[in-house]
């Protein structure tokens, strides 16, 4: 398989997806979700369930959804909280800066500004472009970092953009149809003992 073939998921059937193996730094933190998940926003991402996306370097990664993005006055920042899309259900939390959360609440609530947003406007170049994210992986977590990579097919081939998890997820979430955030099971296992 090239590296630009990616073959959509049907029912419970896995997708095989070619990924290169650089996986650069992140500076999001990631912290363990206190045991159950939030579901106060009503903004969910149009990921169809899926659940296991194998890759070629060996990596498995599950699909995740965007449950919420709240900010308790007793935390220092905003949190964003990630589903795996089937059981388990393992669930992360993870810390990200105030403007990022609110561009996050607008992209899933649908809410555009009078004048666009820096996502905004990068979804729009994207679209001009017409080029489409296929997928935002979460790669690793190493010493408080979330590692995390932005997948893009353009005319030109396929091109994989190191990116915080926050502007990779807003961007996948303000695509026409909603790309799918994954999140490699070595990540979850580092919170989750099975």
């Amino acid at each position: 398989m090239s590296d630009a073939d990616v073959t959509p998921e049907v029912d419970d059937t896995p997708v095989q997806v070619s990924v290169p193996d650089n996986h650069q730094a992140d500076h999001e933190q990631v912290h363990e979700s206190d045991g159950e998940a939030d579901h106060e926003g009503d903004g969910k991402s149009d990921v169809a369930p899926s659940e296991v996306v194998e890759v070629t370097n060996e990596s498995v990664f599950r699909v995740m959804t965007v449950e919420s993005v709240t900010f308790d006055l007793g935390d220092t920042s905003p949190h964003v909280h990630l589903m795996e899309s089937e059981a388990p259900y393992r669930h992360l939390s993870v810390p990200i800066a105030l403007p990022e959360a609110q561009a996050l609440y607008a992209a899933l609530t649908y809410m555009t500004g009078r004048r666009p947003s820096t996502h905004e406007l990068a979804s729009a170049i994207i679209r001009q472009f017409q080029a489409d994210i296929i997928a935002v992986r979460v790669t690793r977590y190493e010493a408080g970092v979330f590692y995390a990579e932005l997948d893009v097919m353009t005319p030109r081939g396929r091109e994989v953009f190191d990116a915080r998890p926050s502007d990779a997820i807003i961007l996948a979430l303000r695509q026409a149809v909603s790309a799918p955030i994954l999140c490699d099971e070595e990540v979850l296992r580092q919170f989750f003992v099975s």
